[in-house]
């Protein structure tokens, strides 16, 4: 048993998302999003290294040593796997330990919209979900994937840095390959998917040029396409594959995106205030013919007003969203003023509307 292991016991039992090891500083456990200190010795950076490298490859640590950051994933088997990211900052090493849970939850168990499970039944295109890091993108992926390995029988390829959930071959043949250590990187990985006979193919990060052109065009020839963007809306996420494009290029892209977008789906993790825990709210895009041809035409500015009339699609706006939690009593209405875009709509759930400087 390595000595890291205890904090990854304690971090378990505490249902915190995230550690924090730091050299300088006390333990950190990010429980339910706020940051808490453990009582435990302030960490020496030698300590630290030592505890740290016991757990990593030993490529990864060779690695780690010239470019000053790594990812890989820890397992600790009957506990859960872990998303681990090294740094060097000003007074030595540090990492970052995101839990990924063993058992993968459905989309029924995580409260998600009926329309989310339905998406794993595509036949092709291009399905994105989107959100800041740590909004639970990777989970609600994970419960996509596992609805289409329960029902479906395809062949599944997930390409990922590092690998995090791990889904068992059930009615679906799923190979994950990780970026680093089974292919050099996320295009490298998807160019060869596409020799792999593969019905769907799940992109752990979207985040170059390449990566996204080659999504895009496997989309469009045929295969179902999962991906994750950093954006915080589904018209921004939209407009953020095009503009990654040369202006040169971009009236094609966005013809070929038009034609093989399916779905956006941006979330926002919140606490919950009637139980432990966290939930999410989603803004749902749903690419009918409507949405397809203001992407076509570069109208993306409509693409709210859009959503607002698709409710019989299974369409939801952020901000409803998270008004429909609010009114469950599930998230505090602070909290939703904070996250939510309409602020005006929100305020007279305030029992003292704040400041807000920057609508001043």
């Amino acid at each position: 048993m390595a000595k890291i292991d205890a904090f990854f016991q304690l971090m378990h039992e505490q249902g915190a998302s995230d550690l924090h090891l730091v050299s300088g500083q006390q333990p950190i456990l990010r429980i339910r999003g706020d940051m808490e200190r453990v009582k435990f010795n302030v960490l020496e950076d030698d300590d630290l290294k030592a505890m740290l490298y016991e757990i990593a490859p030993e490529h990864k640590v060779k690695q780690f040593e010239e470019t000053g950051d790594i990812d890989f994933a820890y397992e600790i088997p009957g506990l859960a796997r872990y998303r681990a990211n090294f740094f060097q900052q000003k007074y030595g090493v540090g990492a970052v330990f995101r839990e990924i849970p063993s058992t993968i939850l459905t989309a029924q168990q995580l409260g998600l919209p009926p329309v989310i499970p339905k998406l794993a039944s595509l036949p092709r295109g291009l399905v994105l979900v989107t959100g800041p890091t740590g909004s639970g993108k990777s989970t609600t992926l994970a419960a996509i994937i596992d609805e289409a390995n329960r029902t479906r029988k395809d062949h599944i390829i997930t390409v990922e840095d590092p690998i995090e959930f791990v889904h068992k071959s059930q009615s679906c043949v799923v190979n994950h390959r990780e970026v680093g250590i089974h292919t050099k990187s996320f295009s490298a990985a998807l160019r060869g998917a596409l020799r792999e006979d593969p019905d769907i193919i799940l992109v752990g990060e979207m985040r170059d040029l390449e990566t996204i052109r080659l999504a895009v065009e496997a989309a469009s020839t045929g295969h179902l396409v999962f991906g994750t963007v950093h954006t915080t809306s589904a018209a921004k996420t939209v407009d953020r594959i095009i503009e990654v494009f040369p202006s040169s290029e971009q009236d094609q892209i966005r013809s070929t995106l038009a034609d093989g977008i399916r779905a956006v789906i941006s979330q926002v993790l919140f606490r919950r205030v009637d139980k432990k825990g966290r939930c999410a709210a989603l803004e749902i895009l749903i690419a009918n013919a409507a949405v397809r041809n203001l992407i076509r035409e570069a109208k993306t500015f409509q693409i709210p007003s859009m959503i607002q009339t698709g409710r019989k699609y299974g369409m939801q706006l952020l901000d409803d969203g998270i008004m429909e939690l609010v009114n469950k009593g599930m998230i505090s209405p602070d909290d939703a003023y904070l996250k939510c875009n309409d602020k005006q709509r929100f305020r007279p759930l305030l029992k003292s509307a704040p400041t807000d400087f920057t609508e001043v």
